[in-house]
């Protein structure tokens, strides 16, 4: 396929874009990358997404789609082969149900932990431990979301292993007890080598760096207020 059909408007640094890099590359989709220079938004960016005006965006035959399991859901409909949602109406409703649970509570915990200090980055951090075992009981003693074989819970919420690990680095509070969630700890270790999801993450000391200073800026902010 000519990459020219498709681009991808993104950052290396997130975590949401990484779901659509990983689906495109389990599909052997090609695609032009457009690396987005955030917090600045180019005029493309806000042309092709002006509701959230948020990457990533996918472009198909200048038709922009956006939001990150919305695309998801677009490259699984549209290149058939490697399917990443089950045949099986229920099967696909938990894969949907686990993407969605991660983005509405396991992704606020952590950015609260990550944006806050004292006593309110702790009751985030014990909302975020919860919520990691409740996303482990997803995966119903299976290797995968999917079964034997990754599938679209576990390509949308193979980040959240990589970033809870850096949030826990750079605000020194352990949030994940592998013996509390050894089912989730294997998850993790097992999604991070397989090759085609490894070799697309960001590099790590590099993301470090940034997420210490991001860190720094917004927790300054906060106690000046």
């Amino acid at each position: 396929m000519d990459g020219k059909e498709v681009k991808l408007h993104g950052h290396w640094a997130s975590a949401f874009f990484l779901r659509v890099i990983w689906s495109l590359k389990i599909k052997g989709v090609e695609y032009d990358y457009v690396e987005e220079n955030l917090p600045e938004k180019s005029p493309l960016l806000l042309q092709y997404n002006p509701v959230y005006k948020k990457i990533p965006v996918l472009v198909h035959h200048d038709k922009p789609v956006a939001e990150s399991l919305v695309i998801m859901e677009y490259i699984d409909e549209t290149w058939k082969q490697n399917p990443l949602l089950p045949q099986d109406p229920y099967e696909r409703a938990k894969a949907r149900f686990w993407a969605k649970f991660v983005d509405e509570k396991c992704v606020p915990a952590i950015m609260r932990v990550f944006s806050n200090t004292g006593e309110e980055q702790q009751k985030a951090a014990a909302e975020l431990r919860e919520n990691l075992k409740l996303l482990e009981s997803g995966l119903e003693g299976k290797r995968f979301f999917g079964g034997e074989n990754i599938g679209f819970a576990d390509v949308a919420n193979a980040w959240i292993g990589c970033w809870t690990r850096m949030v826990q680095e750079v605000v020194g509070i352990k949030l994940i007890d592998e013996e509390s969630v050894p089912l989730l700890g294997k998850w993790f270790h097992d999604m991070l080598e397989i090759p085609l999801i490894k070799e697309s993450l960001p590099p790590q000391d590099k993301l470090l760096a940034r997420n210490e200073a991001f860190h720094k800026a917004l927790t300054a902010t906060g106690a000046s207020s």
